[in-house]
C-alpha cells in the first residue's frame, strides 16, 4: 500500500457521527498506537494496558459523559482495517463488547502488518498519521497536550502530510481578524491587549463550535480570547451561553483558578461591537454538550 493511499485509509476512518455530537473513541486509540510504535512496540498491545490509558484520553479530550467506554474503539476499528485482534474469532466487530469480556479473554489489539510495515521503514509516516488525526478531530490548542499524553514526539522531522493527502477543509484567513475587530481587539474575559509596538501578541480568535466539527468561520461562531482563556475554552474549562454569560466548571480547582476562571463565574464577558455578532446559540449549545466538562458552578 502506498504511504497516500495508508493516510487517506486512516483520513476516512467511521466515526459516529449524530448532529455534531464528538466521538473521538478511534482518534485517540490510534494515537495511543501510533505513541507505542514510535517507542518500537509493533506486537499486539492488551486490552488491560489500553484500557486505563485510553480512558483517561476520553476524559481529558473527550465530550463530557457520566460513563465512558474504550472498549467500543478496541472493537470497531478492526471495521476500516486498521486493527487486528489475536483471536479475531471471538470477536464480531458488528456488535458491542463490555471491558469485562475484553479482560476476561485476554484481547490484544495491533494495526495490521500492511500499516506497521511502512511506519517502521518510514518513521516519518508517524507523524503525517498523527498530524491528520489531530487536524481532523481536534483544534490545535490541545494538539501539544494530546501528544505529551500518548507519548508522541512530532519534531523528529518535518512533516510530509501536505503534500501526501487530501486538504482537510481550509480556514477563512479572515476570520482572526475579523473575530478581534468585532471584539475591539481584546480577550472577551479579561481584557488582555498587549501589543509589542504595533504586533498584538497572544490573542486569538476562538471557535465557539469547532472548525473540526464543521463550526463555520463567521462572527456568530467566535470570540476573541487571550491565549490561556483560548486553552481553558477549548479543555472544557468554562463555556459561554448566547446572553455571554460566562460559566465555569465546578471540577476547576488549583492555583490560579479563582483569579483565570471562578471570579468570572455567571458574569458577562465583553459583548461585540454589534448585537448581530453574539453568539449563535446552536454553537454554544454544542460547546456546552461536546466540550464543556462536569457541571456549573451558578
Amino acid at each position: 500500500m502506498t504511504h497516500p493511499d495508508l493516510l487517506s485509509q486512516f483520513q476516512n476512518i467511521n466515526t459516529w457521527k449524530s448532529k455534531g455530537t464528538r466521538a473521538p473513541h478511534k482518534p485517540l486509540l490510534i494515537l495511543l498506537t501510533l505513541g507505542e510504535i514510535q517507542r518500537g512496540n509493533t506486537g499486539f498491545i492488551p486490552y488491560t494496558s489500553i484500557e486505563p490509558k485510553l480512558k483517561d484520553l476520553l476524559i481529558d479530550f473527550g465530550p463530557y459523559r457520566k460513563s465512558y467506554y474504550p472498549n467500543f474503539p478496541f472493537t470497531k476499528l478492526a471495521n476500516d482495517g486498521l486493527w487486528q485482534l489475536n483471536e479475531p474469532d471471538l470477536i464480531n466487530t458488528k456488535q458491542d463488547y463490555t471491558s469485562k469480556f475484553l479482560r476476561e479473554h485476554q484481547l490484544a489489539g495491533k494495526f495490521p502488518e500492511h500499516v506497521t510495515q511502512p511506519l517502521r521503514q518510514d518513521p516519518e509516516l508517524i507523524k503525517s498519521i498523527a498530524e491528520v488525526i489531530l487536524e481532523q478531530n481536534f483544534p490545535d490548542t490541545l494538539h501539544q497536550d494530546i501528544l505529551d499524553a500518548v507519548g508522541l514526539d512530532l519534531a523528529l522531522t518535518p512533516s510530509t502530510a501536505n503534500r501526501l493527502i487530501k486538504p482537510i477543509r481550509k480556514r477563512d484567513p479572515l476570520f482572526r481578524e475579523s473575530i478581534l475587530k468585532a471584539y475591539e481587539y481584546q480577550c472577551a474575559v479579561c481584557g488582555f491587549s498587549v501589543r509589542l509596538r504595533h504586533q498584538l501578541l497572544a490573542l486569538e480568535a476562538a471557535h465557539i463550535m469547532w472548525h473540526q466539527a464543521g463550526g463555520p468561520d463567521v462572527e456568530v461562531n467566535g470570540l476573541a480570547l487571550c491565549a490561556t482563556h483560548h486553552k481553558l475554552f477549548d479543555m472544557g474549562a468554562f463555556t459561554v451561553t448566547e446572553e455571554l454569560r460566562m460559566l465555569v466548571s465546578n471540577e476547576v480547582n488549583g492555583i490560579g483558578a479563582q483569579d483565570w476562571l471562578i471570579r468570572h463565574d455567571g458574569k458577562s464577558i465583553k459583548p461585540p461591537q454589534k448585537k448581530a455578532f453574539y453568539p449563535n446559540p446552536e454553537f454554544t449549545a454544542w460547546h456546552v454538550n461536546e466540550v464543556f466538562k462536569g457541571g456549573f458552578r451558578s
